[in-house]
């Protein structure tokens, strides 16, 4: 597994996707032939539980096929922003990429099933059901001639309220406040019928927003909390659980059809090892991320959720009108429960 890392990062992070494409290496396979290095963009750093997955997952992959083939992640964006990757995926300038499962409902618009709030109550059921060919094959393949393969799904983690002055265990602790979210409509909208007011913006913003009064808080989880010092700002973490969007695994279509059906079955194996992992190391991370928040004074505050699952239901429902693929795949996910 090779990572882009010293005086090569420092280069490839002035070239264009393109010519960073030319930074990965073709070693020897088993049978004399050149290595396949398959790009991975990543909008995280190094040591993200996702990050240190694939890592695990280029390391086997290569030993498995006898050198064939090959991982090297590109973290932190270098590859382009998340939606640049999918059209590079698309394209084929890119292999694979990780990318959040709002942005896939940009090219199947039932990927919003998998999107909404409290669809999922934990990690293990949520894994269970989008890398269940039973429940999702449809839609993954939906998009291959469009270039895109769905390998499956990671776990990304829950998103919950933190706030500057108080906890929020009710909507009607939420009244007022200017709560950041995604730079989504519908995330707008969920936060307003949560109780707050949903205010968009940009994630380099929210800090500065927090401390100087603009926001009163923002929404994500753990990992982030902590690790963009927002604990700092917004000591009040509730958990409010209100979304769980999962991370896909994208691969160029022609690329996943070019391997031989051996290669293939080794990638899908590995595939949902890494999944196994990453939702292992997750955990671990969460609680360090805890960890780290409490002793820069944060608050971690346990509540009833079911008063914020009645407030977005009007959301869900019209989310899911119109589209009996999308309804279908919602009520899996609930059965599963």
């Amino acid at each position: 597994m090779k990572l882009v890392q010293g005086a090569g990062l420092a280069l490839c992070a002035t070239l264009s996707v393109s010519m960073l494409a030319a930074c990965g290496s073709a070693a020897g396979g088993e049978d004399g032939g050149a290595t396949k290095t398959l790009k991975v963009a990543f909008n995280q750093p190094e040591g993200h539980p996702q990050f240190v997955a694939m890592e695990e997952l280029g390391e086997k992959l290569n030993e498995r096929t006898g050198g064939a083939y090959d991982i090297q992640v590109f973290p932190n964006e270098l590859l382009g922003s998340q939606q640049e990757t999918i059209t590079g995926v698309q394209s084929g300038s890119i292999d694979m990429s990780i990318v959040v499962g709002s942005l896939m409902e940009n090219v199947n618009p039932d990927f919003v099933a998998f999107d909404l709030p409290y669809v999922f109550e934990s990690s293990e059921q949520q894994m269970s059901v989008l890398n269940d060919p039973e429940i999702t094959g449809d839609l993954y393949s939906s998009m291959e001639e469009q270039g895109i393969h769905v390998a499956g799904a990671f776990h990304s983690g829950v998103r919950n309220v933190y706030t500057k002055d108080k906890a929020v265990p009710t909507p009607s602790d939420l009244s007022g406040q200017k709560i950041r979210v995604i730079q989504n409509d519908t995330m707008v909208e969920m936060m307003n019928l949560m109780g707050g007011v949903g205010t968009a913006m940009g994630q380099g913003d929210v800090y500065t927003a927090i401390q100087s009064g603009v926001l009163d808080g923002g929404e994500n989880n753990e990992l982030i909390y902590n690790g963009l010092k927002h604990d700092e700002v917004a000591p009040h973490y509730t958990y409010t659980q209100h979304l769980m969007v999962p991370d896909y695994l994208i691969v160029n279509s022609d690329l996943y059809e070019g391997m031989s059906e051996e290669h293939r079955a080794v990638f899908e194996e590995e595939f949902a090892a890494a999944v196994d992992s990453e939702v292992a190391l997750w955990e671990t991370s969460v609680e360090e991320a805890k960890a780290a928040a409490e002793e820069a004074g944060a608050e971690f505050h346990e509540i009833d959720t079911a008063p914020f699952k009645e407030a977005v239901q009007p959301l869900v429902d019209s989310k899911l009108e119109g589209s009996d693929e999308a309804r279908k795949l919602y009520d899996a996910a609930q059965a599963a429960k």
